[in-house]
């Protein structure tokens, strides 16, 4: 059973908690075996071969066969272990992202040399920006506790 998490409304953003740890973990294991190079041919010689020879789901399986690191994320992957497929396609972390987000490596780059993401659009619990309740004013309504 799942526990209370008020930080999975937040859009577009998949957090990785333990319950996702558990969810990817072989198929993380499988990302970190890709740093023995033996390994990176036998996955390179046969994708489908060497995925069987790990306990992935089958949407594991197709997911990293697309290179659909979205996917791979919401399957429990974490992006420090996906990195290593990228790694093995001769792939920059730059270039992992902008794909991820839907823009070039170019666009991905330029956007972050801008500062980031706009925020506008963004969401998060409550309309009053109260997702983190803990970091809410103390003492009267509006006002901050003292010091």
């Amino acid at each position: 059973m799942a526990l209370n998490k008020p930080y999975n409304d937040i859009p577009g953003t998949t957090i990785f908690d333990a319950e996702q740890s558990r969810l990817g973990y072989h198929l993380n294991q499988f990302c970190m075996s890709l740093m023995k190079a033996e390994n990176r041919a036998r996955f390179k010689a046969d994708e489908r071969a060497y995925l069987d020879e790990w306990e992935l789901t089958e949407e594991q399986k197709q997911a990293v066969m697309a290179r659909d690191l979205n996917r791979c994320i919401a399957a429990g992957g974490n992006i420090y272990f996906l990195a290593k497929i990228g790694a093995t396609d001769g792939r920059s972390f730059q270039q992992m992202a902008g794909s991820m987000t839907g823009m070039t490596e170019e666009e991905y780059r330029d956007m972050m040399i801008k500062g980031g993401r706009s925020i506008e659009g963004n969401r998060y619990l409550g309309e009053n920006g109260d997702a983190q309740p803990h970091r809410q004013p103390q003492g009267k309504a509006g006002q901050q506790g003292s010091n």
